[in-house]
């Protein structure tokens, strides 16, 4: 697999980054972590099972919430198809599919809207 110059940094190198921020910062509970993370989804194949790994054992456990948004007009790549697998048994992570940069802003509002229930509890 070719690698693109933005995908310099491999997502596994990102999830340890997080994760180790979240320990450093934020590890004595009392916070509610939402993270989000926008990509081309072009990453090392033998990385995407490590990203999921990191996911599934430190990020998940630690976060309210986790949204994977992969923009790309071509075929979903390995980052998706093992994140999207996390998502059939945890439901703190959602994935969703844009196609260009400009769509960013419309899914994190339909990711992040407040409930119907929140909203009127004041939440």
């Amino acid at each position: 697999s070719t690698r693109k110059e933005s995908s310099a940094a491999s997502d596994v190198y990102k999830r340890q980054l997080m994760d180790e921020i979240v320990r450093e910062r934020f590890s004595d509970g009392n916070w509610n972590i939402y993270a989000a993370q926008a990509s081309d989804g072009d990453n090392w194949a033998d990385d995407s099972p490590l990203c999921s790994s990191l996911l599934v054992n430190n990020l998940l456990p630690a976060t309210r919430y986790f949204a994977y948004i992969e923009i790309t007009e071509r075929q979903h790549q390995t980052l998706w198809r093992e994140y999207e697998k996390v998502s059939q048994s945890f439901d703190n992570i959602v994935c969703k599919h844009i196609q260009t940069p400009d769509d960013i802003y419309p899914v994190f509002r339909e990711i992040f809207k407040r409930t119907e229930q929140l909203s009127t509890q004041g939440g």
